[in-house]
């Protein structure tokens, strides 16, 4: 299926959030406070055309610079935008002029709504694959954000490294998908519903893991996941035995971050301070770090903590220089289903 094809179907076909064919481009989970609030300050033009299927909004945003793949009418754009303050910046990037008119008529609205003097929020026209032709800089975005748009692109790799070369070293892709449990019959894309309502492009799990770490990501991390509801029957019987998760996963840009999670001893204890997470911190669907408690880490999860924005946050125990084999609790069985990405303690990937 056309990259036009795709444009046509957002652009056209759907007129709204109600258009949608089966469950798997929203959102029916619970919203923290922060977010919630700061969505009751979005305009319901933008609000009612909101497709995608998880929430993108990670822990400590303030001041940050933030990239939204895919932003589509700017839901998720405007919400980044009232979190980061006016000391951060928002741009959001998508092909479909039509979604891009709805962003664009709103900025001057939202940042009235914010209390902001000037606008930190702006939109271009463009392709996902194609990051290089905007005029982005390389390594300045802190975080960059895609809500339910990557498996609609035909270039998934693509978008990947050109997300991974826009990235500060340190900083991330944090994002949602549908993901599925098995390779998909390509001509499953060519079918302009099954890609739009974001099943057709759905990447099998494993192979997306592998097309990260080709991209330069090399442990990603699953934050949450939910089994998706297939109920339309023509759109069952075309998916066959298929099983469709939506998920949220980070991606790190750190080049210390080895294929595995390797114990070196280390352990880390988190001081508190970051804003919404003050009893705990949730790194992923197996960390969840309670305030002053030691809490055992492999080295991957060590840098994720202590090369980025987070490192203040948290006091680092152990080093390198001693390897004691694989960090107990990794393996390679399927991700998602295990209690809803519920976070651990002391459990590694």
């Amino acid at each position: 299926m056309s990259v036009e094809s795709v444009k046509e179907y957002y652009g056209q076909t759907l007129k709204g959030s109600a258009d949608l064919k089966t469950d798997a481009c929203c959102d029916p989970g619970a919203t923290p406070p922060h977010i919630r609030a700061a969505l009751s300050d979005i305009h319901d033009d933008v609000l009612t055309r909101y497709y995608g299927c998880g929430l993108v909004i990670p822990d400590k945003v303030e001041g940050m610079r933030v990239l939204d793949l895919g932003c589509g009418a700017g839901r998720d754009a405007y919400a980044l935008a009232k979190l980061v303050g006016e000391t951060g910046s928002v741009t959001g990037v998508d092909m479909t002029a039509e979604q891009l008119a709805v962003a664009r008529a709103h900025v001057s609205w939202h940042m009235e709504r914010f209390g902001y003097r000037r606008a930190n929020v702006d939109f271009r026209e463009g392709y996902i694959e194609r990051l290089g032709e905007l005029g982005l800089e390389p390594e300045s975005f802190d975080i960059i954000v895609s809500n339910c748009v990557i498996n609609l692109s035909p270039d998934k790799r693509a978008v990947l490294e050109g997300a991974r070369r826009l990235l500060k070293p340190g900083g991330e892709f944090y994002f949602a998908d549908v993901y599925a449990d098995r390779r998909l019959d390509p001509s499953l894309r060519d079918d302009p519903v099954l890609l739009g309502e974001c099943l057709g492009g759905a990447l099998y799990w494993n192979d997306f893991l592998t097309l990260s770490k080709q991209a330069g990501f090399a442990d990603p991390r699953l934050v949450t996941d939910r089994p998706l509801e297939v109920r339309e029957p023509s759109i069952r019987r075309a998916l066959g035995n298929a099983r469709f998760f939506s998920t949220t996963y980070r991606l790190f840009k750190l080049d210390a971050l080895e294929p595995a999670c390797e114990d070196y001893g280390q352990a880390v204890i988190y001081k508190g301070g970051i804003p919404h997470a003050e009893d705990a911190f949730t790194l992923d669907a197996h960390h969840r770090i309670e305030k002053g408690r030691v809490f055992p880490v492999c080295g991957n999860t060590w840098h994720m903590l202590k090369a980025t924005r987070f490192a203040p946050h948290f006091d680092f125990i152990g080093d390198f220089s001693q390897h004691y084999g694989i960090f107990e609790g990794c393996g390679t069985q399927m991700p998602f289903g295990a209690g809803g990405g519920e976070a651990a303690a002391g459990a590694c990937c």
